[in-house]
């Protein structure tokens, strides 16, 4: 009985370390390495190749190494019955608010456009915001989204919810589901996306959304690539209903080379690094799991295939 780890990257080598440093005595392979594939009870993945799964006749679960599974429930392979579990990162969480407060606090004091003006040569002092200057949306109030929520709280922001149906205790306003909506978005200066993806939410972030925002809002998304519709994005920079977009995630990573986010002046980019699962932080989770896969035990984090997270 054994782990296999399925990664798209070069972190496998530092995913089976972690889990060797909790238990030493299970056996742990790289999918890419010659290894048994009948042995194998539990799959550790990130974006794991197409098909693979069906590789292992006697799986018991599979474990998303990362806060997003997703690229394994719209995996049309995804064995049925199997229980998918995802991990639950403490540093996730923190290192998410932190990277959207940098963000904010960038924006209102016009960072990225004096970057530009650096590399044009451009002498160029700009108007300004400060933190009681605007209304920050939060859409999705998960465990992330309440970690980035209560962070600028804590700073001083002015700060909604939206959830598509859950009504969390916080001590800020949260709106609900469709009703709930447009009434939110018209208060969301900034608008913060760390929704799940799911059939209902892909798309989400699209004209109907920034029509519904304050004229010359700004967009973070942090959560799914998927979710934004990106020619909707660049009509609404057109018209200038939306001044400012930071974007750490994409429908393709890395972007081709000839697409317009590149060289527009309103879009910051961040290659997917706004908060990353470390294996260390994470690999008793996963171990325990491995271990009630086995026992029968109950599991940490299962994911809900209906809802998608």
């Amino acid at each position: 009985m054994a782990i296999a780890i399925l990664r798209n990257d070069d972190r496998t080598d530092s995913w089976i370390r972690a889990l060797e440093a909790v238990a030493p005595e299970i056996p742990l392979y790289d999918y890419h390495q010659p290894h048994p594939r009948e042995a194998i009870r539990m799959v550790g993945v990130w974006k794991h190749p197409p098909g693979s799964l069906w590789e292992y006749p006697n799986l018991l679960g599979i474990h998303g190494l990362g806060a997003g599974v997703d690229f394994i429930l719209e995996d049309p392979d995804l064995p049925e019955g199997l229980p998918v579990l995802r991990v639950v990162d403490p540093y996730l969480a923190s290192d998410m608010a932190e990277y959207v407060l940098a963000q904010i606090l960038s924006g209102l004091r016009q960072l990225p456009a004096y970057t530009l003006d650096q590399y044009s040569n451009r002498w160029n002092p700009r108007p300004y915001n400060r933190i009681e200057d605007v209304r920050v949306g939060i859409m999705g109030l998960g465990t992330l989204g309440k970690a980035v929520a209560d962070l600028l709280v804590r700073t001083g922001f002015d700060v909604r919810g939206w959830t598509a149906r859950s009504q969390p205790a916080t001590g800020y306003p949260v709106f609900q589901g469709p009703e709930g909506r447009q009434a939110f978005l018209s208060e969301s200066d900034i608008l913060v996306c760390l929704l799940p993806l799911t059939p209902k939410t892909r798309g989400i972030l699209d004209q109907s959304v920034f029509d519904q925002l304050p004229v010359g809002a700004r967009l973070i998304n942090v959560a799914r690539g998927p979710l934004l519709n990106e020619e909707d994005l660049l009509e609404a920079f057109r018209t200038g209903q939306v001044a400012q977009a930071c974007l750490d995630v994409f429908s393709q990573e890395p972007l081709t080379n000839s697409h317009p986010f590149w060289n527009h002046p309103g879009i910051s980019m961040t290659p997917h690094v706004a908060s990353v699962s470390e294996p260390e932080s994470v690999a008793a989770q996963v171990i325990a799991n491995y271990r009630a896969l086995l026992g029968g035990g109950p599991l940490a984090n299962e994911v809900s295939r209906e809802r998608g997270y």
